[in-house]
């Protein structure tokens, strides 16, 4: 499938995502481009990032002279401290997921399918990696895994998709049906790719915003599910 050249980079998508934080949210950020948008917080919102490995409030991500590597996110990107960041167990992280403490959870994926449902999970050998894990911390190649995926589908009061519209050979990643595992049924309510953005609902996928040189039927093209264009269609807004 050929897909148009005109598409946002991940710097944008997770820009794009972050419009979506809200003054007071608790926001957990998967791996890859979803752990970007803590870049991109507005000045006049305070957020709450929370990660599984045991952190509340981190910030940005920090360079590499700020660089703590006892503190990262889901990608393995060392993040700074904000002032009153706290840290605790790794099943305190959890409880707060699944006691419905996250506000917005952000996550990557390989499908998401026209009712919501998500796929976003695999599994590596972590033999294949020496047992170095600080090598494979430093460079980010870790192996696939679940992680906090499947809790932070069903915990979180609201899921966002950020992620590339489609797979390297060209062909959709929002698909009529999920043929990869799923992770959890009917949990996404927002799609935020390099293409586009879509809404998930009640009476199917509603394309809302396009990235800038593309049409409607560029997105269509490069999705399985019918799209309803929504009346007010607009170019993604930053």
């Amino acid at each position: 499938m050929n897909t148009p050249k005109n598409r946002m980079d991940e710097q944008t998508i997770a820009m794009r995502v972050a419009k979506e934080f809200e003054d007071g949210m608790y926001v957990n950020l998967g791996g890859g481009v979803p752990t970007l948008a803590a870049n991109f917080v507005a000045e006049d919102k305070e957020v709450i990032f929370h990660t599984e490995n045991g952190g509340l409030g981190y910030g940005r991500l920090a360079t590499t002279d700020e660089a703590d590597w006892n503190m990262f996110n889901a990608s393995f990107q060392p993040v700074t401290y904000a002032p009153g960041m706290s840290f605790f167990n790794h099943d305190e992280a959890f409880s707060m997921i699944r006691g419905g403490h996250i506000d917005l959870s952000v996550l990557g994926a390989m499908q998401v399918s026209e009712k919501g449902d998500l796929a976003n999970w695999a599994i590596g050998n972590m033999a294949d990696y020496n047992g170095d894990v600080v090598a494979w911390i430093r460079t980010g190649r870790f192996p696939p895994g679940i992680g906090g995926a499947m809790d932070l589908a069903v915990g979180a009061k609201r899921v966002i998709v950020a992620m590339i519209h489609t797979t390297r050979d060209g062909s959709p990643k929002i698909v009529k049906e999920c043929t990869y595992e799923i992770t959890a049924p009917r949990c996404v309510s927002l799609i935020v790719t390099d293409m586009a953005v879509i809404e998930v609902t009640p009476a199917g996928m509603l394309l809302k915003e396009v990235a800038p040189g593309l049409t409607p039927h560029d997105i269509q093209a490069a999705t399985e599910p019918t799209l309803i264009i929504s009346g007010d269609l607009k170019e993604v807004e930053l």
